[in-house]
């Protein structure tokens, strides 16, 4: 009859190789498929944020791209993917990039009035790994935004509303008229 301590030892052996395998998957499992789901806006009030009165933006191009964290060579990239009408867009991915770093970034607006990348959400990292502690294959990611040339008229009411009482450039302008 075995001893406590062996049943104790042989339990514990199962329970880390049942762990194992389920992080790490079996040698035989499917390659990791991944849907990255954002948005693309206008930022109507040129303050580098979503307001209430920011645009969604047809036809805007972006692309995921992926870089290895040591020596920053390419490790996926996707196809240019336009948004619908509602300034949505999917990219579909395959493949486990734990290694990687992986960033959905702008590539063009085709709006003439809103097209500068904002600084702030010109690209959007997303993590592409189930070997982190982020399930599921669905990554909804931040929204990216351009700037309109000119701010709206409304922007400065908006912004005064949000708690934006006022808000100058770097030369002591007023940036919403």
């Amino acid at each position: 009859m075995a001893k406590p301590s062996e049943i104790t030892l042989l339990f514990f052996a199962l329970c880390i190789s049942s762990c194992t395998s389920f992080t790490y998957g079996a040698a035989d499992a499917k390659p990791s498929k991944y849907t990255v789901i954002g948005r693309v806006y206008c930022d109507t009030c040129c303050v580098e944020f979503e307001t209430k009165i920011s645009e969604p933006i047809s036809g805007a191009v972006v692309q995921l791209e992926c870089q290895n964290h040591a020596n920053d060579a390419s490790t996926f990239q996707s196809p240019e993917v336009s948004t619908s009408p509602t300034g949505e867009y999917k990219i579909n991915v395959t493949g486990d990039h734990k290694d990687s770093d992986c960033d959905v970034n702008l590539v063009k607006s085709p709006r003439e009035d809103c097209n500068e990348p904002t600084e702030a959400w010109r690209k959007v990292r997303v993590i592409l790994t189930t070997q982190d502690g982020i399930s599921g294959d669905i990554r909804y990611v931040n929204n990216l935004g351009f700037k309109k040339k000119e701010a709206l008229p409304q922007c400065k009411q908006v912004l005064t509303e949000m708690g934006y009482y006022e808000i100058k450039d770097e030369f002591g302008r007023e940036v919403a008229p």
